[in-house]
């Protein structure tokens, strides 16, 4: 990476450094005329911007690109030859054939690239930038997104959450008249974007985005009230897209006036003006270095269309889907002492942070008033409000910036106030935080704590058991305790393991149910189910409440018929212990597997269905399913626990399966 200052202006660098991404640019145009590559998103006559930003900033300070800035890339010093593989999905990319063009990050550019889904990546930017101010640290996040983008609700969430904690981050719109084929003017009921700041209190200014100094001069004065802890400033750049959206789409709905206007408007023309206008470089000297930067495209675009394609086995990839477990295990050792499921993960949760200052909580109400379940009760007032700190209600935004915070090696632990709720973060956790190391090979720290489930007459939107979405989702972990020792271990657990975990808390369990917890910081490893009775007559297979629904009937059958019925509590859904399981089948002949959340598409399904696969030999009987009625929860105990509830099935179905 270079070392120039941020206020280096050597034109003449400069100028290489604009002149670069065209050679680029004008190489994939010949070869997508060529039929030689299928696909490419120009960023032709935007070239000012990207170059311009990552000019104006200083080596350490990220860049949140979006596809049409390669010239970020490109002027942080990203070797050629592998970002052309990368460009062509060639063997030698960065992201192994797993993503396309800009999706992936550089961390020792302090680049990091985006996923498709429009406005994600801004919150991350504000992760980057709090991260900083806990650092003490005077770097920057620029962050870059369409105009079209500017109506997602991440835009507004990070918006919102960069000006509440005057978080160093630069929001950069790149307007560049069209979000695909819908003109801005029929997206957006105002002429300029930049009006939105004055929403959130923070500066904006429109800029000629076709400027290259401009772009320079303005987000150097945008970077510099940024480290000096004045807060967020966004920057709408003006420019227009003279290319189609992607090369096979065309430009037919844009008027050809419109495009020949903005192409007399060329940012690499108008400097080269500006260069001659002041004897700053001569025609020979730029044509020089455009030729030699060509010849420099040209060899690196040749070498990568030479590269074989990308190969792998599927040991290979799955081996990459998760960032190496999380070990050695801290073991209990020394007093127990008798704590409800609530206190035990408020007590890991402490512990966790006494022991690594790196832990933080982000949450709604998670600080003074300590959570609306009082988790994190007395936390503020012991680790400080830098690292207990309230979230606005933004479920996507604190994703999103807990994503940024475990980019810089911070251990987020972000509360979700009801499951139900997670709803509204789901893009950040699905696409962006399970993804990411797969893709790109970064380890995301991330546990989102969320309390679920019903038996508390809280009605159909605070009772809900989600776990079944994201088990769907490579890429992320899940863990349901059942018990206040596991609560506490296996959370502790979650927060060192280096991918993202969705720990699920269940709510009637928080107050009603004590067991004896190691006082000491301990580990229960991940994906090891627990034995919670013995038996020889059948199997229950659960989670969560359901292990004590089934507690209670294995003892029922064994006071009334004498049956012994084993039970099995998962503890971990992904990755979920199947030999312990089938160990258990084994022995039984005979399985049911309990869960509270709705029959179809549920958690228990995959289970069942592995045992079919692989221990059908070893039935006597075909497995039973039990869960929740295919209705919301509703409101009425009566009607959830009569019409709703597994556990006023669970009998007949046990009586079921043992007399088979």
């Amino acid at each position: 990476m270079s070392t120039r200052s941020s206020v280096d202006l050597d034109l003449k660098a400069m100028y290489r450094a604009l002149y670069l991404p065209r050679a680029v640019e004008d190489k994939m145009l010949r070869l997508i005329r060529q039929n030689r590559l299928s696909k490419w998103f120009s960023g032709y006559g935007q070239e000012a911007i990207a170059v311009g930003c990552a000019w104006a900033l200083r080596p350490g300070d990220y860049i949140l690109p979006t596809h049409r800035n390669l010239g970020v890339w490109t002027t942080r010093g990203v070797p050629l030859r592998p970002l052309m593989c990368q460009l062509m999905g060639k063997d030698g990319g960065y992201t192994k054939g797993r993503d396309r063009t800009f999706h992936f990050g550089l961390p020792e550019k302090r680049i990091i690239g985006m996923i498709s889904h429009m406005a994600a990546m801004l919150p991350v930017a504000c992760g980057l930038g709090q991260a900083a101010q806990l650092k003490g640290e005077d770097t920057v996040s620029l962050v870059f997104c369409g105009d079209g983008a500017s109506r997602e609700g991440d835009f507004h969430e990070a918006l919102n959450l960069a000006s509440v904690w005057k978080l160093p981050v630069v929001f950069v719109v790149e307007n560049n008249g069209y979000a695909l084929s819908t003109p801005t003017r029929e997206a957006i009921p105002v002429e300029h974007i930049a009006v939105a700041a004055a929403g959130y209190g923070m500066p904006s200014k429109k800029v000629d985005g076709n400027d290259y100094l401009a772009v320079v001069d303005t987000v150097q004065k945008a970077a510099a009230r940024a480290r000096a802890g004045e807060g967020p400033s966004l920057l709408e750049m003006k420019t227009f897209r003279v290319r189609g959206h992607e090369e096979a789409s065309g430009t037919k709905y844009v008027p050809e006036r419109l495009i020949l206007a903005w192409q007399a408007k060329d940012p690499i023309e108008r400097f080269e003006q500006a260069l001659l206008d002041t004897n700053s470089m001569e025609a020979a000297e730029m044509e020089a270095i455009q030729q030699e930067l060509a010849a420099e495209v040209e060899e690196a675009a040749e070498f990568a269309l030479q590269q074989p394609d990308v190969t792998s086995t599927p040991d290979a990839e799955r081996a990459d889907l998760f960032a190496p477990a999380f070990q050695p295990y801290a073991t209990p050792n020394g007093t127990v002492t008798e704590k409800r499921f609530i206190d035990a993960v408020s007590d890991g949760l402490r512990q966790a942070m006494e022991a690594d200052e790196r832990v933080l909580v982000l949450g709604q109400d998670v600080a003074e008033y300590g959570g609306v379940f009082k988790v994190t009760q007395g936390f503020v007032e012991q680790f400080g409000a830098s690292r207990v700190r309230n979230t606005p209600i933004i479920e996507s935004g604190a994703v999103g910036a807990v994503m940024g915070l475990a980019l810089e090696g911070l251990k987020p632990v972000l509360e979700i106030q009801y499951a139900d709720f997670i709803s509204c973060g789901f893009n950040q956790i699905v696409n962006n935080l399970a993804t990411t190391h797969y893709r790109w090979g970064q380890p995301l720290n991330v546990t989102v704590r969320a309390p679920y489930g019903g038996s508390i007459g809280a009605g159909p939107f605070h009772s809900q058991s989600v776990e079944a979405w994201f088990t769907h989702v490579p890429g992320l972990k899940v863990v349901v305790p059942a018990t206040p020792e596991d609560a506490k271990g296996l959370l502790v657990t979650a927060i060192e393991e280096p991918n993202p975990v969705l720990f699920f808390e269940h709510k009637a369990l928080y107050r009603s149910l004590r067991g004896t917890v190691p006082d000491t910081l301990y580990h229960t490893p991940l994906g090891k189910a627990r034995l919670a009775r013995e038996g020889v007559d059948a199997t229950i297979v659960t989670y969560g409440l359901g292990v004590h629904w089934a507690l209670k009937e294995a003892a029922h059958q064994a006071e009334t018929s004498g049956a012994s019925v084993e039970v099995i509590d998962l503890r971990t859904l992904i990755p979920w212990d199947r030999e312990t399981v089938l160990a258990s089948l084994e022995k039984t002949n005979r399985v049911l597997v309990l869960y509270e959340a709705t029959y179809t598409g549920g958690f228990g399904a995959e289970v069942a269905a592995a045992i079919a696969e692989d221990g059908f030999h070893l039935l006597d009987a075909p497995p039973v399913r039990v869960a929740g009625e295919d209705l919301p929860v509703p409101f009425s105990r009566s009607l959830e626990d009569t019409i709703f509830s597994a556990k006023a099935r669970l009998r007949p179905a046990l009586v079921q399966l043992l007399a088979f």
